[in-house]
């Protein structure tokens, strides 16, 4: 990854970057064709406050990238959601940083949860699968309707409600942290969290 590009928890003084952040999602969304669950300004600024969101940032404060963790499910689900990188800095590794920053921050705030994400890309579900996630039906995934009303707003809404919730056009991945005590999946953790 480019040096020049410092990877932090957002705080109060990122929320100025909301609006090309929430920006980016959408139109590499479009880009890509695939659905998005959106969030409101209010949403990731709030995520920003809570120390819950990853930033990237140049040397020169530019936008570079982004992702946020929430807790579902009583605290036993954290998801890492919204994973961005703005164009001109793809290919750096910054998406396995902003991500692997994001999996520390959810393992430091929520030790004892199950980490989950959806992904379209294959990209993230490389980079996930190094950080020992594995892929899973829905049904491992929360029950929270609060996480699950969060994909309304998605193109492909339709496909998970006439699925009952049990598929749609994303892959669920899960990380437990049980399966730590597996000496495999621990060796895996620590080889990806050294490659970043």
């Amino acid at each position: 990854m480019n040096p020049k590009i410092k990877v932090v928890v957002a705080t109060n003084e990122h929320i100025p970057y909301v609006d090309i952040i929430l920006d980016t999602i959408e139109k590499a969304a479009k880009v890509r064709g695939t659905g998005i669950a959106r969030r409101s300004n209010e949403y990731v600024s709030k995520k920003m406050e809570e120390g819950k969101a990853i930033i990237a940032l140049t040397e020169e404060n530019e936008f570079a990238g982004f992702c946020y963790i929430e807790s579902w499910g009583n605290k036993s689900f954290v998801a890492n959601s919204g994973l961005i990188v703005v164009d001109k800095f793809r290919g750096m590794g910054l998406a396995k940083a902003i991500k692997k920053r994001a999996f520390m921050l959810s393992r430091e705030m929520f030790p004892d949860a199950k980490i989950f994400g959806l992904t379209t890309g294959a990209a993230v579900m490389k980079i996930n699968a190094e950080l020992g996630y594995r892929a899973v039906t829905f049904a491992e995934l929360t029950d929270d309707v609060a996480f699950w009303k969060g994909c309304e707003s998605c193109v492909n809404y339709d496909i998970l409600q006439r699925s009952d919730r049990r598929f749609c056009m994303c892959t669920g991945m899960l990380f437990d942290p049980l399966e730590l005590k597996r000496k495999d999946v621990m060796e895996g953790v620590s080889h990806a969290i050294e490659l970043v």
